[in-house]
């Protein structure tokens, strides 16, 4: 949104293409503290106010499914399931998906107590006990935001301390009905075919292995690159996220990434944004460069 909002600024015509509702993650997010300018603020609330600034100058927003993009040089062409785009530039800003754990059980029951959003789903666990897997800033603070819910939270991480930032921890701690495992894996989700009924769990340090009896998991073990249409274009790395230099723009000239989808050392709000307002002045300059502003 960023982006749009910096092109159309630059009087290039822009159209903002999104899978679904404006905004990606943050509107899986309760409550942001880390964004300037506000000491928090709900992520439907922030992907709103972007999403407003970013129409503000007459960029045009269209639902579609890209599926693919086109380099034919001075013309590249966004493929989506309705239909195709021409265009002198494409800034890609499809972000990164949630990882899954891979372990019986986890397709199975997704919708029937697994679950990848806190946000979402955890109305639906009210008064009851669940499990959150993962030990960074994502799980820890979305089990937080579980235990004003649930009966009750267990963290579950592999590792024998968390990795979360420590403000984080600290929230996390002070919850008596948030509890911990740590050296801890799981095995197999179970369930009775309806819904969740449990965990089948294994300590990484002593192989022992147990069950847990709940009702919900939220797994938070981090994120892969939503670059899967792009790989063709042979500007993706081996774990997938998408190369660029300084300017956004990937080994195709015209063609910028930008955000979680792009290899980078910190994924977080504040540093999409910063990319985006540097792809949209950068696509304005590679334009002007290539002598096609009118």
């Amino acid at each position: 949104m960023t982006a749009a909002l910096y092109a159309s600024r630059a009087n290039l015509s822009t159209l903002l293409l999104e899978k679904g509702a404006p905004g990606g993650e943050m509107l899986n997010t309760a409550d942001i503290e880390n964004y300037p300018g506000f000491k928090s603020i709900a992520g439907y609330e922030l992907a709103d106010k972007m999403y407003e600034g970013a129409m503000s100058f007459d960029a045009e927003h269209q639902l579609a499914d890209v599926t693919g993009i086109s380099d034919e040089g001075d013309i590249k062409i966004v493929h989506t399931k309705k239909a195709d785009y021409k265009s002198k530039t494409v800034i890609i800003a499809t972000g990164a998906s949630h990882r899954q754990l891979g372990i019986k059980g986890e397709e199975e029951y997704q919708g029937k107590g697994v679950s990848y959003c806190a946000v979402c789903d955890g109305n639906f666990f009210r008064k009851k006990n669940v499990v959150v897997i993962g030990g960074g800033d994502s799980a820890v603070e979305e089990g937080t935001y579980l235990s004003q819910l649930a009966d009750s939270v267990t963290i579950v991480h592999r590792r024998d301390k968390l990795r979360a930032q420590a403000v984080l921890q600290e929230r996390a701690f002070e919850k008596e009905n948030v509890h911990f495992l740590y050296d801890t894996v799981p095995l197999e989700i179970l369930g009775d075919s309806h819904r969740v009924t449990g965990l089948r769990l294994q300590n990484v340090k002593t192989k022992e292995e147990s069950e847990l009896a709940i009702d919900g998991v939220f797994i938070y073990v981090g994120v892969i690159p939503v670059s899967e249409a792009f790989t063709s274009l042979g500007i993706t790395d081996e774990q997938g996220w998408i190369k660029t230099d300084d300017y956004m723009q990937t080994s195709r000239p015209g063609i910028f990434a930008i955000g979680d989808v792009r290899a980078k050392h910190l994924r977080q709000i504040a540093t999409a944004v910063g990319d985006g307002a540097i792809a949209g002045q950068a696509a304005y300059q590679y334009i002007e460069a290539q002598g096609d502003l009118k």
